[in-house]
């Protein structure tokens, strides 16, 4: 028995070598990581995450998903194994690529799938800040996986889509787009399950918003946010907004204008001037009717707006934006970072500390933080790289329907899920707030499953999925 288990283990690694090196190199870079930069990387995100762990209610403009994946840890009192644990996510999000890819595609584009999310520089930088992304996308990486795999689970589904949407809120289409697919797929029964399985979660930690601020929703900054991604072209002089809107507006020319986060943030923005805190209920009402108006009024120029912002995703170089302080950030840094200068990060300080019970410092020891700093320099996924991967999945369906004509399947084939996943975490961003480097990371691995899936073997690709699906 032991000499069969030993075959079939060697078997195995013969069978998945390549992947199997890839994992292990992603796995060293990781561990050089925390050897480098000890315990972690702070963003300014990351003090509000930990205050909302420490004092338990949602906050106005970030879900508390995170938050809870933090509490879990908290009796280990080390931001160290935050980190362990967003790395070793990291990890098993390439592993479900390589899983779903490899039962229908050759094993060498399967492990293609799966390199970026492996050994990315950026995409192991982000693993290692405290911040959201890093669960968020293994949730909806896990999500579409069992949503591919021959008997998928709706209820398992639903629940992965709901604390993707109480992680990061751009998880919110994903459900009705998941729904859509099963649908398709012909699988009405699962659709119902699963939006029911999302939607729970989800109205009751809408019922704790509510019963925290007498407000609907899960978040309270969907106006402001969407009236500072306007900002970028709302001209007043042809919007003529109603007296209490004029307050918002900004006289200087549009191509003068800061990024969209400033409008959210600087001092000197016009909603921030507004009596109050920014985030009000009446403030945010104010911010969406602005929004809205300026949409209605400028349709070309917002859509416009959208695909410049979206632009940004796939250019070839990284041009510092929005600014030099938030794309440092991004960078392994040769030096410790700064305390934060914005007030809710500095009130987040004290928190932090009682999280540790130490102090919450990044300590940089060498070489290994030169290590990464060197890798980082040369190596990483170029936007324009993206795109190209984007594009393979409807160019080879395309190529193969005017050579063998369309398929037999029962429904759409299996790239258009996650194709269609990574299409919408690209757009979603820069339609409702702003283009940021990070949000670009979540939609790579979709990306690259759905251009492995669309090169499957002819046979493979038109399979039909079974219809006796597990709920």
């Amino acid at each position: 028995m032991a000499e069969d288990r030993e075959v079939a283990r060697a078997g195995f690694a013969r069978r998945h070598g390549w992947f199997l090196a890839i994992l292990a190199a992603g796995t060293a870079l990781r561990v050089i990581t925390m050897l480098g930069y000890r315990p972690a990387l702070w963003f300014p995100d990351s003090y509000t995450y930990v205050v909302t762990v420490m004092r338990p209610r949602p906050d106005l403009v970030r879900p508390a998903g995170y938050s809870m994946f933090m509490k879990l840890l908290e009796p280990l009192h080390s931001f160290g194994a935050v980190t362990a644990a967003q790395h070793l996510l990291g990890l098993a999000t390439g592993v479900l690529v390589y899983w779903v890819a490899v039962r229908r595609a050759r094993r060498w584009i399967a492990t293609l799938a799966a390199v970026p999310v492996l050994v990315e520089p950026y995409q192991i930088q982000l693993e290692h800040l405290l911040v959201s992304d890093t669960l968020f996308m293994f949730l909806v990486v896990a999500a579409v996986a069992l949503a591919l795999s021959g008997r998928p689970r709706a209820v398992t589904v639903g629940l992965l889509l709901a604390a993707a949407s109480l992680t990061r809120t751009v998880g919110q289409p994903l459900i009705v787009l998941l729904a859509a697919w099963f649908v398709l797929r012909r699988q009405v029964r699962p659709a119902w399950i699963m939006l029911v399985a999302a939607l729970v979660p989800i109205l009751a930690y809408g019922g704790w918003f509510y019963a925290t601020y007498q407000r609907a929703g899960i978040v309270g900054a969907n106006g402001v946010f969407l009236y500072a991604r306007t900002m970028s072209f709302a001209d007043c002089a042809r919007m003529n907004p109603p007296a209490d809107l004029k307050a918002l507006c900004d006289p200087r020319p549009a191509d003068r204008r800061p990024p969209s986060q400033e409008y959210i943030w600087a001092k000197d923005a016009p909603i921030v001037a507004l009596p109050g805190i920014t985030f009000t209920e009446e403030t945010d009402d104010l911010a969406m009717r602005f929004a809205l108006l300026a949409i209605r009024t400028q349709p070309l120029d917002y859509a416009g707006s959208v695909l410049a912002e979206l632009g940004r995703s796939f250019l070839w170089g990284r041009p510092v934006y929005p600014d030099q302080e938030i794309y440092d950030y991004y960078q392994f840094p040769e030096t410790p970072p700064g305390p934060p200068g914005r007030y809710p990060a500095r009130v987040g300080t004290e928190f932090a500390k009682l999280y540790e019970q130490g102090p919450i410092g990044t300590s940089i020891v060498e070489p290994y933080a030169g290590w990464m700093r060197g890798y980082q320099d040369v190596a990483r996924l170029p936007g324009t790289v993206l795109l190209a991967v984007l594009l393979v999945p409807p160019i080879v369906s395309g190529r193969r329907r005017l050579r063998y004509g369309a398929s037999g399947g029962s429904g759409p084939a299996l790239w258009i899920l996650p194709w269609s996943v990574a299409v919408v975490l690209l757009v979603t961003p820069a339609a409702a707030a702003e283009f940021d480097y990070r949000y670009v990371l979540p939609a790579v691995p979709l990306a690259c499953l759905a251009a492995a899936l669309s090169c499957g073997k002819d046979k493979e690709f038109t399979r039909d999925i079974p219809r006796d699906v597990q709920v």
